[in-house]
């Protein structure tokens, strides 16, 4: 029986080993242009990491995720996306990314967001409650992989764009 990770904030001790993480998570995913890590650290340098979580396992990091805000065309304000999260292939499929996905979440929930947007699998991310919203665009990417959750009554609409991290190659 495998003992569940532990989730916990990033550190400054743990960029490396987050670094990591993502490229190999990412190293044989379709759909990848094998920037995430470039992202993450992007997000950090501009000290737009809202959230950013690891999955720790018998002392080695194992997991991460990252959040950070978006802008709505309509000003919505509180709005976070989801992303990139990583998870070693070695875990994948145990549990790992389901559990930074709850702790994120209550995380975003606990700083009174108003609701979290990401792409990726609707599959998957409809466990988490993640619906594609017509309300809602992300332009050049097939709309029912954009998705959204609310965490509040109020609907916006609107275009939504990334922080400008989103576009590092390095």
């Amino acid at each position: 029986m495998t003992l569940p990770a532990k989730i916990r904030e990033e550190v400054s001790a743990d960029i490396p080993a987050i670094e990591a993480v993502t490229v190999a998570a990412f190293l044989n995913a379709p759909h990848t242009s094998h920037t995430e890590q470039y992202i993450v650290n992007a997000l950090r340098r501009a000290g737009a990491l809202t959230i950013s979580l690891v999955a720790e396992m018998d002392g080695v990091l194992i997991g991460h995720v990252a959040l950070s805000p978006v802008s709505i065309s309509d000003g919505s304000t509180h709005w976070f996306g989801l992303g990139p999260i990583s998870v070693l292939p070695a875990h994948q499929r145990g549990g790992v990314g389901s559990a930074l996905m709850e702790a994120a979440l209550a995380s975003l929930r606990q700083r009174d967001a108003q609701g979290c947007v990401l792409l990726g699998d609707p599959g998957y991310y409809g466990c988490f409650g993640f619906r594609a919203s017509p309300d809602l665009v992300l332009p050049g990417v097939p709309p029912e992989y954009f998705q959204a959750l609310y965490f509040s009554p109020t609907t916006p609409s609107g275009i939504v764009t990334y922080h400008p991290a989103f576009e590092a190659t390095s």
